[in-house]
């Protein structure tokens, strides 16, 4: 049974049930994925055993667009969370699109991520990837229809999981710290470059403010745990950096398919390639899950607004849930499955997250100058008068990031957002009739 929730005072009726633990561990869950196994040996090749400063500089990149969403999230916990930045900072049609981009980049890294999980279970069962990742997105779909508590207990279980495969390579690789120059092989430019990949796999922690409308005290929580879950992750990666440098080297690395695989074999020998499996089938299985629950509340909170059709603002009256909107973004990442590539669709992702970071970072300077005296319970350090300084440096580093993507896939995300437009113009008196 279901019916629509309207809005009451101005707030959407989703279940504030989360906590700062919970959605801290649902912030992990989302940048630690995968990723790290395949991006360390690249990284490596390009800062040597410097690998760790790498990380080091890209979450320092990270972090400043996080302070970022962490003070927009403060002033506007909603549930459309970038599109409701934009919309109080520039106006309607920017704010579409800049939700519309978000609906794209969850639906696309879904479809990407669990391309990655199809990968990963054919080390164990004889099945075509793309009817094991369509199976995943369906299955996950029904998880996150049945609540958001159990989708985020099942979530922090297996952001667990993450966290200890990332323990074990640290543990494999302690006794030999000490053994390997930490600077060695890497320039000021190789490190900067290394830190430019490594960025990727960093990005995930602003889909922590999807859950504002589901979370307690959302004004303190979600910047919290939004800037928590960057410290927990970065940790990890740096301590993981110096332990694959310190048993293998950074050439080792550079040189090696399975480079985290081959430095737990030093402790477990050939099961570490059945372990690496294992993990990263609950990396990808965890990651999709939170993307495709952050589209479902992006398409929920657009539609209350009526910018998406008002279907879509339908919840389930048992689970309170926006069981349409998820049925959406099921629909949406099926086509991006079939063909069973993930790297176009993980640098179509990228466009996407760096146009909304751009957008982000650009909100926070223009809401500062024209609406100073707006509450804030987290604020952005550092400031010239009333120009922020971290949303400007946050604002430089994801432009020189995107610079880094190729022509291809800046045609294909225009043309992306086309149907966007189109859909503006077709909403047009629905959205004349929602204050």
């Amino acid at each position: 049974m279901t019916a629509r929730i309207e809005a009451s005072g101005g707030q959407p009726q989703l279940k504030r049930t989360l906590g700062l633990w919970q959605v801290t561990l649902s912030g992990v869950g989302i940048v630690i994925g995968a990723g790290i196994y395949v991006l360390i040996g690249s990284a490596a090749e390009e800062a040597g055993n410097a690998l760790w400063l790498a990380f080091v500089i890209a979450a320092v990149m990270s972090a400043l667009t996080g302070l970022s969403y962490a003070e927009l999230a403060s002033m506007f916990p909603a549930a459309s969370a970038e599109y409701e930045f934009a919309r109080q900072a520039f106006n309607e049609f920017v704010a579409f699109i800049t939700g519309w981009a978000m609906v794209l980049a969850n639906v696309i890294a879904a479809a990407a991520v669990s391309i990655g999980f199809g990968h990963y279970l054919a080390h164990f069962v004889d099945v075509d990837v793309r009817v094991s990742s369509a199976c995943l997105l369906a299955v996950l779909t029904l998880v996150s229809i049945s609540g958001i508590e159990r989708s985020v207990w099942l979530t922090v279980l297996l952001a667990l999981v993450e966290i200890s495969g990332l323990v074990l390579v640290i543990v494999a690789g302690a006794p030999h710290v000490g053994e390997q120059d930490l600077l060695a092989g890497g320039s000021v430019t190789s490190v900067l470059g290394a830190s430019a990949l490594v960025f990727f796999a960093f990005i995930g922690f602003d889909e922590v403010v999807t859950l504002s409308e589901e979370t307690q005290n959302p004004s303190r929580t979600i910047p919290r745990a939004l800037l928590l879950a960057l410290g927990i992750s970065t940790l990890l990666y740096v301590l993981v950096g110096i332990s694959a440098v310190s048993v293998l080297g950074g050439d080792g690395l550079a040189a090696s398919a399975q480079p985290l695989t081959q430095v737990m074999e030093h402790n477990w020998g050939a099961s570490a390639g059945d372990i690496v499996a294992v993990i990263a089938l609950a990396s990808t299985t965890n990651t999709s899950l939170l993307v495709m629950i952050a589209g479902s509340r992006v398409i929920y909170g657009m539609a209350q607004r009526g910018a998406l059709p008002r279907v879509f603002a339908t919840v389930n009256q048992r689970a309170r849930t926006p069981h349409l909107a998820a049925v959406g973004v099921l629909v949406l990442a099926l086509p991006f499955v079939a063909p069973g590539e993930i790297d176009f669709a993980a640098s179509l992702t990228d466009l996407t997250i760096y146009a909304v970071f751009i957008l982000v970072n650009l909100a926070v300077i223009i809401l500062r100058r024209r609406r100073p005296d707006l509450p804030r319970s987290f604020r952005a350090p550092g400031r010239i008068g009333n120009l922020p300084l971290t949303p400007v440096l946050g604002l430089v580093t994801v432009v020189g990031l995107a610079l880094f993507l190729d022509w291809q896939t800046w045609l294909f995300g225009s043309l992306c957002l086309l149907p966007g437009v189109i859909l503006w113009y077709a909403l047009s008196k629905q959205r004349s009739a929602v204050p």
